[in-house]
């Protein structure tokens, strides 16, 4: 009779584990089981198209932003996750079953709305146990995890409270507690921050990232249509437009190298310049020469190009370099181009600049941090860039 034991410690330096090593196929080697996948998914409504071919998927653990402006199909991908819309074709997966067709009951996911929906005539600790009363819990648990829920949000003062005693910022946070309360292994968020305004905001942020920490295996969707939030929250960020999935990465991904102009548009507000190949640029993020009105630039290319082939030069607001001078009219600094300033706005953590490129009919916006000297509307300017902080996109797309 064989018995295999275990691979000692202290075996010689070029014994192999069984089932290791060359020609051995590893164990357990099946990918791991998404907590949510969409496969070309559509949603239309008579012949509008709310949604369209959408397919991502989200890892246990992993948040998910769903960014775009309105209308871009954000939260109707949202609301299909959850069950209350209805695709007109393609899959929804939870935990690798197919819950295309069950009702949002069946589907035990935590949502959170911009408009908290909590039920006004409940106290607090009634919200939050209303999803534990409907699974028919012994009372014991429910009051014990609706104690724990409250905890985690910092709401277990206002227990006994109505909704309508609480600040927006204290609803939502009983919002959050109400979903997590059934131990969902998907939270959706549906732009949870749009109805505060900017202190509670910033506040919420930092307690969603705190309750992030603390849930390192729920999977999260987050809807927004603030780039801000969405970078500080996901691991990943699906950019939507039109009803379509635009790109998908994560945020140092999509900031530094967009793969559209609508990308580097919306996320971040990059200035978008028409230019020219000069060279042949190999892609994969090498840096190539191109031509911007009659000035020599070089940048990241993350695509092929040729000697001739048109593209765009994104340059964010605050990777532009802004220095004043008296005659600018010729520019022999690579990376540069000269501009004359149309305005400037203090904005509190530092002036935003529009300038007007001279000799190119472009303007371009400049974020200058507080304590940098700031020019006056009218004065000759030379702005430059690193090449590293510079992309090309495709000349075709529009943001």
């Amino acid at each position: 009779m064989l018995s295999i034991t275990k691979k000692s410690r202290h075996a010689h330096p070029g014994a192999q584990h069984p089932t290791e090593g060359p020609g051995v196929v590893p164990q357990n080697t099946e990918p791991p089981v998404k907590a949510v996948e969409l496969r070309n998914v559509s949603v239309t409504y008579g012949t509008t198209v709310a949604l369209e071919g959408l397919s991502l998927h989200v890892e246990r653990g992993e948040t998910v932003a769903l960014l775009g402006p309105s209308g871009s199909g954000k939260s109707t991908a949202l609301k299909a996750i959850a069950g209350f819309e209805q695709p007109s074709s393609g899959q929804i997966l939870l935990d690798g079953s197919d819950v295309t067709g069950t009702s949002p009951a069946q589907r035990g996911i935590g949502v959170v709305v911009q408009s908290y929906a909590l039920f006004p005539h409940m106290r607090i600790d009634s919200n939050v146990a209303y999803g534990l009363k409907a699974r028919k819990l012994p009372k014991e648990r429910v009051a014990a995890r609706v104690k724990k829920m409250l905890e985690m949000v910092g709401m277990e003062e206002h227990a006994h409270k109505l909704p309508r005693q609480l600040s927006g910022g204290q609803q939502q946070r009983v919002a959050i507690a109400r979903a997590l309360a059934i131990k969902p292994q998907l939270l959706l968020l549906d732009e949870p921050l749009s109805a505060l305004d900017a202190s509670l905001r910033a506040e919420m942020l930092i307690e969603l990232q705190a309750l992030r920490a603390e849930l390192p295996d729920i999977a999260m969707v987050y809807v927004t249509h603030d780039q801000s939030e969405a970078l500080t929250l996901a691991d990943r960020i699906a950019v939507m437009r039109n009803a379509r999935l635009e790109e998908i990465g994560t945020a140092d991904e999509l900031y530094n190298r967009p793969r559209s102009a609508f990308t580097a548009k919306f996320l971040g507000g990059a200035s978008l310049l028409p230019a020219v190949s000069t060279t042949v640029a190999r892609g994969g993020g090498a840096v190539a020469t191109v031509r911007v009105g009659q000035h020599r630039m070089r940048a990241v290319a993350p695509f092929v190009l040729a000697p001739g082939d048109r593209a765009k030069l994104a340059v964010r607001p605050h990777a532009w370099q802004l220095e004043t001078g008296a005659d600018n009219a010729v520019v022999s600094i690579e990376n540069s181009l000269p501009g004359r300033v149309e305005s400037v706005q203090w904005r509190g953590a530092g002036h935003r600049v529009q300038v007007d490129l001279i000799g190119i009919a472009e303007r371009v916006t400049v974020d200058l941090p507080a304590l940098s000297a700031v020019p006056t509307p009218g004065a000759l300017v030379v702005l430059s860039v690193d090449a590293q902080h510079a992309v090309l996109v495709p000349a075709g797309d529009t943001p």
